[in-house]
C-alpha cells in the first residue's frame, strides 16, 4: 500500500470512529468533525514530528484546534496515532472521561491547547511559535481554523501579530467548508475574499480542495518553505464529509446521528474510497 492509499485508510478509520463515538455520546459536532479528517490524517501521520510515546517532548511539533467543536476528529486522530486507547473514545463526553465535549489539554494524552471559545486559537499559535523562534527551536506550529469563526475579531488581531513577527514557523490551515450553525457564512456573515484579506495582512496564502492529500501534502511543504512570514493554507472541504446525508447540510453541524442514521454513515463510509 503506497502512502497516499494507507492515508486514505486512516482516514476512513478516524470518520468511522467520528460516527461512533458521536453516536454513543447522543450528541456532538459531526459535520465539522468530518470536514477536517483528511488534514489531521496528513499532519499527524506524514508531516507533524511527535512521539506519542513522549507528548510532551520539547522538540515536537505542535498543533491547536481552534474550531475545539471538532474535539472527536482529534481525539480519533490521537487515539489511531497511539496516544491512548481507542477503547477510550467510547467515553467521549461523559463524567470523568479524559475526553470532554472540547479539547482539555490537562485531561487528554498529546493535546497542546484547550479550546472551544472560537477566535483564540491563532493566538495560542502564535505563542507557541513565537516562543520557539526564541528559544531557538525548530519545531512547527499548525492550527486548525474554522471558517465561521474568522467572524471573530480576535483573528484579526492575531493574523497582524503573526505576520509582524514573521513567524514563518507557524501554519494555518483553514477548515473553509462555508457553513457555520446558523447557515452558510456568506449569509450569515461573509468573511471573503479570504486569499485577498490574509495576503494583505502579510501572510502567505495557498488554496487546495482539502480532500485531496496530494494537495494537502504539497501545500504544508511549500509552507514550510516559505521565510519570513506564516502561511495560510485555505482548504476547501466539505461539512459532513463521506456521509451523504450529512454532507452540505448545515443541521448536522451539532446533532448526533440515531441508531438508524449510525448504521447508514457506517454502510456508507465502509463502502466508500474517502
Amino acid at each position: 500500500m503506497n502512502k497516499k492509499e494507507n492515508l486514505k485508510r486512516i482516514a476512513k478509520e478516524i470518520r468511522l470512529a467520528i460516527i461512533n463515538m458521536i453516536s454513543e455520546a447522543a450528541h456532538g459536532h459531526p459535520g465539522g468533525s468530518l470536514s477536517c479528517v483528511d488534514i489531521l490524517t496528513t499532519l499527524y501521520f506524514d508531516k507533524m514530528n511527535v512521539k506519542p510515546d513522549n507528548p510532551k517532548w520539547e522538540d515536537r511539533d505542535r498543533i491547536v484546534l481552534s474550531k475545539g467543536h471538532a474535539a472527536p476528529a482529534l481525539y480519533a486522530t490521537l487515539a489511531k496515532k497511539g496516544y491512548f486507547s481507542e477503547k477510550i473514545l467510547s467515553t467521549l463526553d461523559k463524567l470523568g472521561s479524559i475526553l470532554q465535549g472540547h479539547p482539555d489539554m490537562k485531561s487528554t494524552p498529546g493535546l497542546d491547547m484547550t479550546t472551544g471559545s472560537l477566535g483564540q486559537g491563532l493566538s495560542a499559535a502564535n505563542g507557541m511559535a513565537l516562543a520557539g523562534k526564541l528559544d531557538k527551536k525548530g519545531y512547527r506550529v499548525y492550527v486548525i481554523l474554522g471558517d465561521g469563526e474568522l467572524q471573530e475579531g480576535q483573528i484579526w488581531e492575531a493574523a497582524m501579530t503573526a505576520a509582524h513577527y514573521k513567524l514563518d514557523n507557524l501554519t494555518a490551515i483553514l477548515d473553509f467548508n462555508g457553513l457555520q450553525i446558523d447557515g452558510p457564512n456568506r449569509e450569515v456573515k461573509n468573511i471573503e475574499p479570504v486569499n485577498e484579506k490574509f495576503k494583505a495582512f502579510g501572510w502567505h496564502v495557498i488554496e487546495i480542495d482539502g480532500h485531496d492529500f496530494d494537495q494537502i501534502d504539497k501545500a504544508i511543504e511549500e509552507a514550510k518553505a516559505t521565510k519570513g512570514k506564516p502561511t495560510l493554507i485555505i482548504a476547501h472541504t466539505i461539512k459532513g464529509k463521506g456521509v451523504s446525508f450529512m454532507e452540505n447540510q448545515v443541521g448536522w453541524h451539532g446533532s448526533a446521528p440515531n441508531e438508524e442514521q449510525r448504521q447508514k454513515a457506517i454502510q456508507e463510509l465502509e463502502g466508500s474510497g474517502v
